[in-house]
């Protein structure tokens, strides 16, 4: 069970940016500094694939709305990734079997991504666009920080991701009517866009 650790830290960093996880756990297997990465994440296609997707995400992500609209498209993406990344670790240390990691890195990516794109409608009540950036960062910042410090030590890293899952979580319900405000906005946007006789409504002669 000892990959379980690491299973479960970069399960939650996948739910935040999963082409960031593939790319840093790539990039240490490359690099020698660690040992169990699985050879599919070195390879040099992927690390390309994942740096531009990377830099991509980096950039929609601290623009408000089109963050949002991000975290829709990778509502999928992220669990997925998480999943897959979790069962080549465990199919590389053979210490867990890898459908198991594989629900452990998915559900954890599943999770931290909803407290993700709850966090952001959020942001994206407020007025001006420093808060998005700010928050992009600090989600980068973390990302990278914490699945380093997994590498090395994987059990305290993962008591610091689920600590933060948590009070993901708390904050995510403490801003449900921010939340809600967002989703009331972006509806409202929507029906501002529909072409006029498309509203369940016959047009006026």
């Amino acid at each position: 069970m000892s990959v379980l650790p690491l299973v479960f830290t970069s399960g939650w960093a996948s739910g935040i940016n999963a082409y960031a996880v593939i790319l840093l756990l790539g990039l240490f297997g490359a690099t020698g500094l660690a040992d169990d990465v699985p050879d599919a994440l070195q390879r040099p296609d992927v690390l390309v694939v994942a740096g531009v997707l990377f830099l991509c995400e980096a950039a929609a992500d601290k623009i408000p709305y089109v963050d949002s609209a991000w975290d829709t498209v990778h509502t999928v993406v992220r669990p997925v990734a998480g999943a897959v990344v979790a069962a080549l670790l465990a199919g590389e240390s053979g210490s867990l079997p890898e459908l198991a990691a594989g629900a452990v890195g998915g559900t954890t990516a599943l999770i931290s991504h909803l407290v993700k794109a709850g966090t952001r409608m959020a942001v994206n009540t407020s007025p001006e666009p420093f808060s998005n950036i700010g928050v992009s960062i600090a989600e980068d910042l973390g990302v990278a920080g914490l699945l380093t410090f997994a590498v090395f030590h994987p059990v305290a890293a993962a008591v610091i991701a689920g600590s933060l899952l948590v009070l993901g979580i708390v904050a995510v319900l403490f801003l449900a009517s921010r939340i809600r405000r967002f989703l009331r906005r972006r509806a409202e946007r929507r029906a501002e866009k529909r072409p006029a006789g498309t509203g369940g409504h016959p047009p006026l002669p």
